[in-house]
């Protein structure tokens, strides 16, 4: 899968992102299902995700600033894995109380939402001039939540769901350990080059457009991250169903990441950003519409591999390109927070708002988001 070579510690940089996304298949499908178990309704199930989402729009900056200014990426990582672990500990003081459980999950993610953006840099970092093979080191997360994801589903069928923390708690043991192996790099071999102003790199129209995008994109994700599991369950779907479907797209993103340099060899950036939106809008639709029939559900599922994870792989290389010269931590740490953090958080929140109402009027309004971003998106590239 990987040319082999001593200075690409491919198998080290992989456990970490195994890790880190087990956790995201560990939490994204269950917790919302955990919550409503324990008696959440929601509005508070989408608040606690809107915290969740919206710690990302802080923490990554500032572990950004934090990295570049001392040069101890992978210490700071590492202290974030560890603080993230010892915070979400507190959780069982309290299970049940929201107001508890909302400064618990904000202070935990504050943490564990930092560290995948300047690990994103570390990578490339390692990777150099051989950055398109990124997708061969990110698709073992991908692994990671299919495995767990789909363990979970069949687990929670059996046993009472009531142990989704301590599974938690596991994997975060697991982030922390793993990122204990991996070397510190230099930036993308850019330390020795004059440094960019980062104000004049995101003044242009093309920049601005491309995060707006961005942000839109994961707006249209709140449905989908914070209630799909909860959505098939209404419908019937027994929650070994509910894992293998979550899984099935993220299997979708695997060859999607593995495919990928191949791909930017063969298409330009605008034909894999317009094809990533166009299909993003014909998914949530079909959720909308047709939940009621697996078939359908299951072609939506493989769609993901265009809503994230092409768009995704597209959105790095952007990263790269705009925020090269030394401001590769910042553009990255900007990436993830103004779409997986802040697009995420207003996700979250607006479809807790309008769930209540019709979900089906949910997972429209996340089309026509991804609509506008289509527009938006023109002025991105050529």
């Amino acid at each position: 899968m990987f040319s082999s070579s001593a200075s690409v510690p491919y198998w080290r940089l992989s456990s970490f992102y195994f890790f880190y996304f087990a956790l995201v298949g560990a939490w994204m499908p269950f917790w919302p299902l955990y919550l409503q178990d324990s008696g959440f309704n929601p509005a508070d199930i989408g608040y606690l995700a809107g915290i969740l989402m919206a710690t990302k729009i802080v923490a990554p900056n500032i572990w950004s600033w934090l990295a570049d200014k001392t040069g101890q990426r992978m210490t700071i990582i590492r202290s974030g894995c560890l603080i993230a672990l010892v915070i979400f500990l507190g959780l069982f003081w309290n299970l049940d109380s929201f107001w508890w459980m909302a400064i618990i999950v904000a202070g935990y993610s504050f943490f564990w939402n930092a560290v995948l953006a300047q690990f994103e840099v570390v990578t490339l970092s390692h990777l150099g001039t051989r950055y398109q093979r990124y997708g061969q080191i990110r698709v073992w997360g991908s692994i990671g939540f299919i495995i767990a994801v789909t363990l979970l589903g069949y687990s929670f069928d059996v046993i009472s769901i009531v142990w989704l923390p301590w599974v938690v708690v596991f994997l975060l043991l697991g982030i922390w350990l793993s990122s204990l192996t991996v070397n510190e790099k230099h930036d993308w071999q850019t330390h020795q080059r004059e440094r960019r102003s980062l104000k004049g790199v995101i003044k242009q129209p093309a920049v601005i457009a491309f995060f707006v995008a961005c942000f839109l994109l994961q707006v249209s994700h709140g449905p989908y991250y914070t209630f799909f599991s909860v959505y098939l369950e209404d419908y019937g779907y027994s929650r070994t169903v509910t894992g293998l479907l979550w899984s099935l797209g993220v299997v979708a993103e695997v060859f999607v990441f593995i495919v990928m340099y191949k791909l930017l060899q063969r298409f330009s950036l605008r034909q894999i950003m317009f094809t990533s939106l166009i299909f993003s809008v014909i998914r949530w639709l079909l959720l909308g519409f047709y939940v009621d029939n697996w078939l359908i559900v299951v072609i939506a599922q493989i769609l993901h591999a265009a809503s994230f994870g092409s768009y995704h792989a597209f959105a790095v290389e952007m990263v790269r390109r705009f925020f090269n010269g030394g401001l590769e931590g910042q553009g990255m740490a900007m990436y993830s927070s103004l779409s997986f953090g802040a697009g995420g958080a207003v996700g979250a929140v607006l479809s807790g708002w309008v769930w209540e109402i019709n979900p089906t009027i949910t997972f429209v309004a996340a089309a026509l988001a991804c609509v506008l971003a289509t527009i938006i998106s023109y002025w991105v590239t050529e």
